[in-house]
Parts: structure tokens; C-alpha cells; sequence
């Protein structure tokens, strides 16, 4: 599927105009990959790596573009269980046009930003910018939902929030290398600042861009290993959980089992003591009741 957008008055509108500068392409089938390589002298290579999520992010200089690829999260949807995952996607910048390709339908332009959009090198920037800022979005939801199943494991005895626990540990791991893999791309940029042709306003904004991938590569760190270090204890608290329960279940079996064994004798088809007495009833109940008193209190006293 293809989207046109042209630049305008500082920002990104989408339009028809059959010579639009900014076309992305989304997941395209084999005709469009065809009219990529074949119009535009695309290396196919590039554009596969544009939709592998195991492809790392590079920078790459072709004899009339230069392309990027660069990772981001993919969306999330409750059907995942907890397992948030990261895409590829690719940018070529020529020199009047650029050509995006990317996997899945999102909102590349939305968002408020304070920088205004003058060029392609500007659009390029922003889309990287906004990467960043949704892999932060995501680690802020992973918190949460990470705060919320440590409330639920600390009083449960099934497995079912522990293994979120590992998905959300395995989901941080793929933003871990995904965000270390632009973080390598955000400093080739820096290297060939003269060559790609940045503007002083697009310096620093690539140095604005360093800074926010540094800080979400650090708090990506910290969740990593608050959530691995953490996960052993939560699989011992779980089974310590379910020890309790079968150690409460383990007392009121006995507890039970006391009383009906002083009622069962009683029952017995032979003569014994009490059973011309009319109160026999009562005293067996009390005697029961004695019984299973005594088994708490030892129970007590050996703090079982």
C-alpha cells in the first residue's frame, strides 16, 4: 500500500499529487519492491532488510541516495501476552524525494513536536525522533504492567503471572539490543554529517536525538535487570505461595481427621461406654470438640 505526503508550511500533510516527495510504501508486495529497484535504483537487499526485525540498524550510501535502517517497536495488542517485539524499517533520501518502507500501518507524523519541518533530512529526523519516543512510551506501559503482576504474583499459587514476568524480561531484551542497534546508527550519522549534507538546525536536533536514545538505552538497562533480578524471587515467592496453601490444607485435613475418629469410635457396633446414657450424643460432640481444640492448639504450639 502507498501513501503520498509533501511538506507544507512547517509540517507533514498527506496528499494525492502524483509528484509528492515522501511516498511510503507499507509491507508492499513483489510489483512495488519491482518498481522500487527498477525506478529508483533501490539495492533489494536494503529494501528486504527494511522488513527483517532481526536486520540491525545501519547506514548505508548508494551512488544517488542513502538509506537508513533503523529499528522500532511494533504495536501492541493484548493477544501477545505480555510480549512486546521490535520491527525494521527502512528510509532512502535522495535528493528531491524520499521513499519509506515499513512493515505494519502506523501514524509515522503524528505527535506535536517543537521542531518545525523544513526539508527531508528534517522528515527523516522526526520519524527517528518519534521512534524513540514510542520505545520510551512502551517502557513506561512495560513499568506498569510489570508493577501490576508483581502485586498479583506476591499473593498467587498458578504460574499464569510469572509467565508474564518472562515475557515482559524477553520483551526488554529485544528493546535492549534494538535501542543499542540505533544508537550505533545515531553515531554514523554523526560521523557523516558533512557527506549526508545536515544543516547547524539538524545538528542539533541529531544531538537532541543522542541524548534521547542514551536516556531510553539507560532505562531500558534498569528495567532489564530490576525485572531479571527479580524474577527468581517472584518463581520462589509463587512456590512458597502454594507451599502455605497445601501446608494449610495438610492441617485442616488432620484437624478434621482427630473428631471424626473419636465419632467413629462411638459408632462401633459393640458395647461401650456411655451408650445407655441419654446425653451420649452431647458428650461424644463435646469430647469431638475437645479433640479437635487440642490439635490446633499443638498445631499452634509448634507454629505449623
Amino acid at each position: 500500500m502507498l501513501k503520498k505526503f509533501e511538506v507544507e508550511n512547517g509540517a507533514i500533510v498527506p496528499t494525492e499529487n502524483e509528484d509528492s516527495r515522501i511516498l511510503v510504501f507499507i509491507s508492499p508486495d513483489k510489483d512495488e519492491i519491482y518498481f522500487l529497484t527498477e525506478n529508483f535504483q533501490l539495492d533489494e537487499h536494503t529494501v528486504n532488510s527494511a522488513f527483517d526485525p532481526d536486520e540491525l540498524s545501519r547506514l548505508e550510501f548508494e551512488q544517488n541516495h542513502f538509506a537508513v535502517i533503523f529499528k522500532r517497536p511494533r504495536n501492541f495488542s493484548s493477544d501477545k501476552q505480555f510480549l512486546f517485539k521490535v520491527s525494521s524499517m527502512g528510509i532512502f533520501v535522495f535528493k528531491e524525494r524520499m521513499i519509506i518502507l515499513i512493515s505494519e500501518d502506523v501514524p509515522l507524523f503524528d505527535g506535536r513536536s517543537s521542531y518545525e519541518v523544513k526539508t527531508l533530512l528534517d522528515v527523516m529526523l522526526r520519524i527517528i525522533y518519534r521512534s524513540i519516543s514510542h520505545f520510551l512510551q512502551h517502557l513506561r506501559v512495560i513499568n506498569m504492567i510489570s508493577d501490576e503482576l508483581e502485586q498479583k504474583v506476591n499473593t498467587s499459587v498458578e504460574n499464569k503471572f510469572l509467565l508474564h514476568m518472562f515475557s515482559l524480561e524477553k520483551s526488554l531484551v529485544y528493546y535492549l539490543n534494538a535501542i543499542h542497534s540505533n544508537a550505533v546508527l545515531i553515531e554514523k550519522l554523526k560521523n557523516n554529517i558533512a557527506r549526508i549534507g545536515f544543516s547547524v538546525s539538524n545538528q542539533e536536533f541529531l544531538d537532541d536525538i543522542w541524548i534521547e536514545n542514551n536516556q531510553c538505552l539507560k532505562q531500558t538497562e534498569i528495567y532489564s535487570n530490576i525485572i531479571s533480578s527479580l524474577t527468581g524471587a517472584r518463581a520462589s515467592i509463587v512456590s512458597n505461595n502454594l507451599n502455605s496453601l497445601m501446608k494449610t490444607l495438610n492441617i485442616l485435613t488432620i484437624a478434621i481427621m482427630v473428631p471424626t475418629f473419636v465419632v467413629s469410635v462411638f459408632s462401633m457396633n459393640v458395647k461401650i461406654p456411655l451408650q445407655e446414657n441419654p446425653a451420649a450424643f452431647m458428650l461424644v460432640m463435646l469430647l469431638s470438640a475437645l479433640a479437635l481444640t487440642a490439635s490446633l492448639l499443638f498445631f499452634k504450639h509448634k507454629r505449623w
